[in-house]
């Protein structure tokens, strides 16, 4: 699950009913989620915590509902790693 430009991120497959892959890069704070749909969104301006807590976290789904879902900006990743829409969302951590 590499992001735009190639980077590495940490991957983790995580049992879960929700989802399938947790992956994160710190240095950009960015958490990428793949679904068991196979849908894969990326969050952005993501905390290092975030990203713990949702690895210890006993189900994945309900963290995800109750932190993530809605409060950070996200976009569907094959849009994402087209360009402009990934560095619009980007450009909101600095706000």
């Amino acid at each position: 699950m590499p992001p735009q430009g190639g980077q590495l991120m940490n991957v983790t497959a995580v049992e879960s009913t929700t989802l399938a892959m947790v992956a994160y890069d710190d240095a950009r704070e960015l958490l990428q989620l793949e679904f068991r749909s196979r849908v894969i969104y990326q969050y952005f301006c993501v905390p290092t915590r975030v990203h713990a807590d949702l690895l210890r976290a006993p189900s994945k789904g309900s963290y995800f509902n109750r932190v993530i879902r809605g409060r950070f900006p996200y976009g569907l990743a094959s849009k994402v790693q087209a360009g402009v829409a990934g560095e619009a969302l980007r450009s909101e951590c600095s706000r």
